[in-house]
């Protein structure tokens, strides 16, 4: 059958290349914002009208046909590349140039550096645009990004840029209110505060050698910028990502009474769409971003030489506090444990 190119359902192709390439109608589904009914009817719409199977349906999964796989390739391609046409062609001005960052990212990393990037690049107008959970060409919602993982973005092209640490951070009203935090075992003491969940804590304590220690009280919250400003404000500890609470700990607002420090395994990279650094804009940000993080990394590391072990902290008297055990316990899942 010959398809008309002002017939192609594009709004289909768009749902098929997302369940291609997730290999789950549900997850497609989260990802376009629609039901997952939604996505299996537009699918079945495409076999029916193209008299062509592209999925082998099981219970828990979907598998891609020979057929199914080579459509997916195609499609992948063809959005990717109108999406850079439509860029290249875009109405706003040329020297534009759109970035997804994170909230975290965005308001303690790239905000303090605004005004060196403006100097550094005074014809480029930058739009920090909010970033959701980038998995591949279809969900980027710019050209370039800054996202957080293993640095595998599938039709992506992605280049490191710095890694983060998890360590314990309070106020120093807070310490001097409840005696001091000198040991990991006085957070038995201290109201705790958790990001999305208690695994990083869980990990940070067996790493610290105790596991089964619980805390004076506990309160979650999903994001990690508020997470910081109630450790600001004294309302418990908090696992801090370190570099992003360093300028706190240096301004005295925060203290880091321990040197045990939680490295998960993923890190912040650069996210680009193919062919972006094609554009001497983009390419002129993202060489900034890249210097910018390896400048840091060194600063880091020279200042790691310089002053090894705790800051100071409500306990001047007190011994290290680094565990001497034998032993060292694992994190969990998707962290790696080290010490400094």
């Amino acid at each position: 059958m010959k398809i008309r190119v002002k017939r192609l359902p594009l709004t289909a192709l768009r749902t098929f290349e997302a369940a291609a390439r997730l290999g789950r109608f549900k997850d497609a589904a989260v990802e376009l914002g629609v039901s997952p009914t939604t996505v299996s009817n537009q699918i079945r719409r495409l076999e029916r009208d193209w008299s062509c199977r592209l999925f082998v349906r099981r219970p828990r999964e979907v598998l891609l046909t020979d057929a199914g796989r080579s459509l997916g390739n195609v499609v992948r391609q063809a959005f990717s590349s109108i999406a850079r046409e439509l860029e290249n062609h875009s109405a706003a001005s040329a020297r534009r140039v759109d970035l997804a960052v994170g909230p975290i990212f965005a308001a303690r990393w790239l905000t303090p550096r605004l005004d060196a990037l403006r100097k550094s690049l005074p014809a480029i107008e930058l739009n920090l645009l909010g970033r959701p959970r980038i998995t591949g060409p279809a969900t980027m919602p710019a050209p370039i990004a800054v996202d957080w993982g293993d640095g595998d973005w599938p039709g992506l092209e992605s280049e490191y840029l710095f890694s983060i640490s998890y360590e314990p951070v309070v106020s120093p009203r807070l310490a001097r209110s409840l005696g001091g935090l000198c040991l990991p075992g006085d957070l038995a003491r201290f109201p705790v505060l958790h990001q999305h969940d208690r695994a990083e804590w869980n990990s940070w304590l067996a790493l610290a050698g105790r596991p089964e220690l619980e805390f004076g009280a506990s309160t979650i919250i999903a994001d990690a910028n508020v997470v910081l400003q109630a450790a600001i404000d004294g309302q418990g500890v908090a696992l801090a990502p370190f570099p992003f609470a360093a300028e706190d700990v240096r301004a005295g607002r925060l203290l880091k009474p321990f040197a045990i420090e939680l490295i998960p395994s993923r890190s912040y990279y650069l996210v680009m769409r193919p062919g972006a650094r094609n554009r001497p804009e983009i390419k002129a940000v993202a060489d900034w971003l890249l210097a910018q993080a390896a400048t840091e990394r060194r600063a880091r590391e020279a200042s790691s030489r310089r002053n090894p072990g705790k800051d100071p902290t409500s306990c001047p008297s007190s011994p290290s506090t680094t565990s001497s055990r034998s032993s060292r316990p694992r994190a969990a899942s998707g962290s790696r444990p080290t010490r400094r």
